[in-house]
């Protein structure tokens, strides 16, 4: 499954663990707004796919990268670490995304708060 192309496209990046995203997904489902479930875990994002949703989120991946999960550490990554190391190490450990992510064409947020995926909408 690829990232959406259209603008009236929305997808969420979803943890069904994480209690942001069970709220986000609520929160779409409470509007009856149609989108596509991405389990990222299960279908992890490639290092291409990454680099574009830099580009969506307009964040470097710096500030969306779950730093305290022990993959961080075990990856060699640090706070000091350039975007091509911290896109390879998610792309190889996608626990290490925050979570949610929606994303409706060429724009996205992070769900935290999970509110803050309404301005898509």
């Amino acid at each position: 499954m690829s990232l959406p192309a259209q603008p009236d496209e929305l997808l969420l990046l979803h943890n069904p663990r994480c209690s942001k995203s069970r709220q986000v997904m609520a929160l779409l489902e409470e509007r009856g707004v149609d989108f596509v479930e991405r389990r990222y875990l299960e279908d992890a994002l490639d290092s291409e796919e990454l680099t574009d949703l830099v580009g969506r989120l307009g964040q470097p991946i710096s500030q969306w990268i779950r730093s305290r999960e022990s993959e961080f550490a075990e990856s060699g990554l640090s706070e000091q670490s350039g975007e091509a190391d911290l896109i390879a190490a998610v792309a190889a450990n996608p626990i290490l995304m925050e979570r949610p992510i929606l994303i409706r064409g060429g724009a996205a947020r992070v769900g935290r708060p999970p509110e803050s995926v309404l301005s898509l909408l």
